[in-house]
Protein backbone atom coordinates (compact mmCIF):
# COMPACT_ATOMS: atom_id res chain seq x y z
CA UNK A 1 0.00 0.00 0.00
CA UNK A 2 1.30 3.33 -0.70
CA UNK A 3 1.67 6.59 1.43
CA UNK A 4 -0.81 7.90 -0.43
CA UNK A 5 -3.56 5.13 -0.62
CA UNK A 6 -2.66 4.93 3.44
CA UNK A 7 -4.02 8.75 3.89
CA UNK A 8 -6.51 8.21 1.44
CA UNK A 9 -8.25 5.80 3.46
CA UNK A 10 -7.29 8.04 6.75
CA UNK A 11 -9.32 10.51 4.69
CA UNK A 12 -12.01 8.14 3.80
CA UNK A 13 -12.42 6.60 7.57
CA UNK A 14 -12.38 10.43 9.02
CA UNK A 15 -15.06 11.25 6.06
CA UNK A 16 -17.33 8.47 7.57
CA UNK A 17 -16.86 8.63 11.29
CA UNK A 18 -17.58 12.58 12.07
CA UNK A 19 -17.58 13.71 15.65
CA UNK A 20 -21.72 15.00 16.28
CA UNK A 21 -20.27 18.59 16.26
CA UNK A 22 -18.43 18.06 12.96
CA UNK A 23 -21.65 16.47 11.46
CA UNK A 24 -23.97 19.06 13.21
CA UNK A 25 -22.52 21.89 11.11
CA UNK A 26 -22.94 19.67 7.80
CA UNK A 27 -20.60 19.49 4.65
CA UNK A 28 -21.05 19.18 0.57
CA UNK A 29 -18.13 17.53 0.36
CA UNK A 30 -17.57 15.25 3.59
CA UNK A 31 -14.02 14.19 2.38
CA UNK A 32 -12.65 17.37 1.97
CA UNK A 33 -13.90 18.09 5.37
CA UNK A 34 -12.18 15.38 6.72
CA UNK A 35 -8.94 16.03 4.80
CA UNK A 36 -9.05 19.79 6.27
CA UNK A 37 -9.20 18.24 9.78
CA UNK A 38 -6.85 15.64 9.23
CA UNK A 39 -3.68 18.30 7.50
CA UNK A 40 -4.73 20.53 10.46
CA UNK A 41 -3.94 17.40 13.39
CA UNK A 42 -1.44 16.45 11.45
CA UNK A 43 0.24 19.89 11.57
CA UNK A 44 -0.37 20.66 15.31
CA UNK A 45 1.01 17.17 15.70
CA UNK A 46 4.55 18.23 14.12
CA UNK A 47 4.69 21.71 15.78
CA UNK A 48 3.71 20.61 19.21
CA UNK A 49 6.91 18.92 20.36
CA UNK A 50 10.22 20.46 21.90
CA UNK A 51 13.06 21.24 19.42
CA UNK A 52 15.44 18.38 19.84
CA UNK A 53 12.71 15.63 21.05
CA UNK A 54 11.55 12.43 19.54
CA UNK A 55 7.52 11.92 18.79
CA UNK A 56 6.88 8.95 19.94
CA UNK A 57 3.43 7.30 19.72
CA UNK A 58 2.26 4.97 21.97
CA UNK A 59 -1.05 2.96 23.40
CA UNK A 60 -2.32 3.06 26.80
CA UNK A 61 -1.26 -0.79 27.49
CA UNK A 62 2.31 0.75 26.96
CA UNK A 63 2.27 3.67 29.58
CA UNK A 64 1.17 1.27 32.09
CA UNK A 65 2.82 -1.72 34.01
CA UNK A 66 -0.71 -4.20 34.48
CA UNK A 67 -1.44 -5.16 37.55
CA UNK A 68 -2.00 -8.78 37.89
CA UNK A 69 -5.74 -9.95 39.26
CA UNK A 70 -5.47 -10.81 42.80
CA UNK A 71 -7.26 -13.82 43.63
CA UNK A 72 -8.30 -15.97 46.89
CA UNK A 73 -6.95 -19.58 47.45
CA UNK A 74 -10.27 -21.07 46.15
CA UNK A 75 -9.93 -18.70 42.59
CA UNK A 76 -12.35 -15.80 43.53
CA UNK A 77 -10.65 -12.36 42.55
CA UNK A 78 -9.81 -10.18 44.97
CA UNK A 79 -11.40 -6.45 44.53
CA UNK A 80 -9.79 -3.39 44.85
CA UNK A 81 -12.89 -1.21 45.23
CA UNK A 82 -14.29 -0.95 48.57
CA UNK A 83 -17.48 -2.54 49.94
CA UNK A 84 -20.61 -0.65 49.77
Amino acid sequence: MSHDQSDQDRVESRAHHLLPEEAAVGSEDPQAQADAILTESDIREDTDVAPDTMLERRTSEETVTPVPERRTSEGTVISDEPPD
